[in-house]
């Protein structure tokens, strides 16, 4: 009896996600230049959108190079799952999201340079528009 061998990091990150394309044979993973997809029909619509059927929507959504990157990286952490998203903003704000029970508020501290910047503007005599 022979073991099955798992694939080492180095293999991992470079095809773990990806398959080679059916049509062609090519091995790297295209990069899809298209906001929207084809619906087969208004229920294969309905469907898609309904969470029901797993498919591609539209692109801020997800799309198959964004698919093929959160498996890689998902396998090259052991994980489950990954999510990307498209900057460091739209992290935090899931990270909070998902933190914050519904009804939480979150409410920077009263030292944030944003407050003593504003606060400060409104105390000074010289500022504008008085």
């Amino acid at each position: 009896m022979s073991e099955e061998r798992k694939p080492g990091f180095n293999t991992l990150a470079i095809h773990a996600g990806a398959q080679p394309d059916p049509s062609t044979g090519a091995r790297v993973t295209p990069i899809y230049q298209t906001t929207s997809f084809v619906f087969d029909d208004v229920d294969h619509a309905a469907a898609l959108f309904n969470l029901e059927t797993f498919g591609n929507i539209y692109t801020r959504i997800m799309n198959p190079t964004q698919a093929v990157l959160e498996e890689r990286l998902a396998a090259l952490e052991g994980g489950t799952a990954a999510l990307a998203v498209a900057s460091g903003h739209a992290a935090q704000a899931i990270v909070f999201h998902t933190l914050l029970d519904p009804g939480d508020e979150f409410i920077a501290p009263a030292s944030s340079m944003a407050d003593r910047s504003i606060s400060s503007a409104k105390a000074s005599p010289n500022a504008v528009g008085r």
